[in-house]
């Protein structure tokens, strides 16, 4: 059977052989680069990635499309692998509070930063949050994003967390680019618990995990470990009840306070711990130990103006699985543009471009345990393919601020051209 589509004379940019096991050590940011390059297409997946023309023509047929990427980048879509995509309204009046040096931990005591999305939420009908939501990915899919993580967190209600991961579902369901469901029911603790948090924490044991399970709702399970948030003890609750379910676990850890979270990561084996920025050496060598990827934030650390920076180079030269994500959220890091992001990586926490690149596809990928078949182009993964107006990688990470996406492929369907959505 023939291509149905050629992508020809780019510059192909990915890391074949990276599936069965991520990018990490010496190894992180080893990229393959076929310049020219030629990808080619049947169906939902890629059938061939050469450097060779003639090799490229045999797939062809009378049928086949090409796309002439002659001046681009041919990358594997973005894989966003941490996202509070669920909510609705916005929290632009937190800006000037955030901007005069009002601490996230006192914002939220006052009844904003995640207490304020829940209350919109909350209030939010099914259909207005499905909106929300569908407004995010199509923004997301046109800046190059092909599979997103989203977790719920914003209801804190069991009938709002499903609710959140109902919206998801159905989102999944209509929209191209691919939803991987979390539960997050511990996120914050809302406020008609102030004075009884071991009820919720038991709420969500008892009550809001079973149903979620129930229902088939989520693959993962997250928590927030944190002052204000959740204790070490009520984290490894929820997480080993998850888990009891037949949840896949991550945490929120040591992000705001060197609270312990990396070694709760790696005490009870999760796929991923996020954020990291207070996290010792001792502790991230015992993630490494465990294989629990290590997701950093850049966009979200930038944001809140955080002077403390992870221990990036501890964490290669351990050999954490390194991964980069949005945290795309209404609060503190509303920015759907995982070319910002990689960016970011690089300016902010200090990984080269190619890292950036790999931490944001493959990488990311392992992270939600989508490596065989997403984060990179290689025969027989989906082909979720973008086209970028770049001459070089670094490029990307140099040229911030604008879309340099053009085109978007998804599951072998162009769903976004002249870096405008179309079809599907």
């Amino acid at each position: 059977m023939k291509a149905d589509y050629l992508i020809a004379n780019g510059r192909v940019i990915t890391t074949r052989g990276s599936s069965s096991h991520p990018q990490t050590g010496p190894a992180f940011g080893i990229i393959e680069e076929l310049a020219p390059g030629y990808v080619l297409t049947q169906g939902k997946h890629i059938v061939k990635v050469t450097a060779s023309l003639a090799e490229a023509r045999e797939l062809c047929g009378p049928n086949t499309q090409e796309l002439d990427a002659t001046g681009m980048l041919v990358m594997p879509g973005y894989v966003d692998c941490h996202t509070h995509l669920s909510f609705a309204g916005w929290r632009d009046s937190e800006l000037g509070m955030r901007l005069s040096g009002v601490p996230y931990l006192k914002i939220l005591a006052a009844g904003g930063g995640i207490i304020s999305s829940v209350m919109k939420t909350r209030a939010a009908a099914q259909d207005e949050l499905l909106q929300f939501v569908i407004e995010g990915l199509d923004t997301m899919l046109t800046h190059g994003t092909t599979t997103v993580e989203a977790k719920s967190g914003y209801g804190l209600t069991t009938d709002d967390e499903v609710k959140q991961l109902r919206v998801l579902k159905t989102a999944d369901e209509h929209h191209p680019v691919d939803i991987i469901r979390t539960f997050m029911g511990a996120h914050a603790l809302p406020p008609e618990y102030t004075n009884s948090r071991a009820d919720y924490v038991r709420l969500i044991i008892d009550e809001m995990l079973p149903e979620v399970a129930r229902l088939g709702l989520a693959e993962f399970c997250d928590c927030f470990c944190e002052d204000k948030a959740f204790s070490l003890a009520e984290g490894r609750a929820i997480l080993n009840a998850a888990r009891g379910l037949g949840l896949e676990l991550k945490i929120h850890a040591d992000e705001i306070t060197p609270l312990g979270g990396a070694g709760l990561a790696a005490e009870l084996n999760v796929v991923s711990a996020e954020h990291l920025i207070y996290a010792d050496r001792a502790d991230l060598k015992r993630m490494a130990e465990a294989n629990v990827a290590a997701v950093l934030l850049p966009a979200t650390a930038f944001i809140l103006r955080v002077e403390k920076k992870p221990l990036v180079k501890d964490m290669i030269e351990l050999g954490l699985t390194i991964a980069v994500s949005s945290d795309y959220n209404p609060g503190t890091s509303p920015i759907p543009n995982m070319q910002l992001v990689q960016a970011f990586a690089c300016y902010h926490y200090g990984l080269t471009p190619a890292q950036a690149f790999a931490a944001s596809t493959i990488n990311a990928a392992h992270a939600i345990k989508r490596s065989m078949v997403c984060g990179s182009l290689e025969v027989g993964k989906i082909a979720d393919i973008i086209l970028l107006k770049a001459p070089s990688l670094d490029f990307v990470a140099y040229h911030l601020g604008t879309n340099l996406v053009r085109t978007v492929i998804k599951a072998g369907q162009i769903v976004v051209e002249e870096g405008v959505r179309c079809n599907g």
